[in-house]
């Protein structure tokens, strides 16, 4: 098997490994591991327990930052914070996807930029550092990825709204147009754009239709600087 070098993948992170076969394990897509011939397992465990301990903490954070939020409230917010999209730009901005242990094939079909694949390396990763370091440094990481800007990252969720309200201010009309749908049956992307009066705006990418729509929209809102409008 191949060795990486994480040295400046730890710096990005914030955090040391005592050992770091952990790190190996949480990159190791399945491709990867049923197409070695050592008996290697994938990352799909450590994801499961990184999925848990999300869900806990920004629950946990979340409860406690937002006293006056109802259950309904809460819930709405932690969907925003940890669904794909989210998880996945914030591993693609750090360039998660240059670790990974992909298959030939998988490599070649664009594995390293997937959404779906980069959202759960963030849970990979947070298995890892769990299992390495403890609940304590779990938590770091996820303050320092996720809930340190919860305001600005919650507003996914509620993009294709607040775009709506931005054009019917101004009496335009918004529309989403699909452009393509590629994949497998069992794993298909969608791509739209946002149209507003017409004119093209930002494309989405998705596992759904909505999904696509909903970045499409985030990704028009930052095109069209309204993230500071909406501070």
């Amino acid at each position: 098997m191949k060795k990486n070098d994480y040295t400046e993948f730890e710096k990005i992170i914030g955090y040391h490994f005592k050992d770091i076969s952990h790190l190996d394990t949480a990159f190791r897509h399945k491709s990867y591991a049923n197409e070695s011939r050592e008996g290697l397992i994938s990352y799909e465990r450590y994801e499961f327990l990184g999925d848990a301990i999300l869900q806990f903490v920004s629950s946990k954070e979340l409860f406690l930052k937002y006293p006056e939020k109802t259950e309904g409230e809460l819930t709405k917010l932690r969907a925003s914070l940890v669904c794909e999209y989210t998880l996945s730009q914030i591993t693609k901005e750090n360039g998660f996807g240059d670790y990974l242990y992909l298959s030939h094939g998988e490599e070649l079909t664009g594995g390293k930029d997937r959404p779906s694949i980069l959202c759960d390396l963030f849970e990979s990763v947070l298995g890892a550092i769990f299992l390495d370091g403890g609940m304590e440094e779990a938590e770091k990481y996820i303050n320092r990825f996720l809930l340190n800007d919860i305001e600005h990252r919650s507003r996914f969720y509620d993009a294709k709204s607040i775009l709506q309200e931005y054009a019917q201010a101004r009496g335009q009309k918004l529309e989403y147009k699909l452009l393509g749908i590629t994949g497998p049956e069992h794993n298909r992307i969608y791509r739209s754009i946002a149209m507003i009066d017409g004119v093209n705006y930002e494309e989405g990418v998705g596992p759904t239709k909505k999904m696509a729509e909903q970045v499409a929209a985030h990704q028009t809102i930052i095109a069209l600087n309204l993230e500071d409008e909406l501070k």
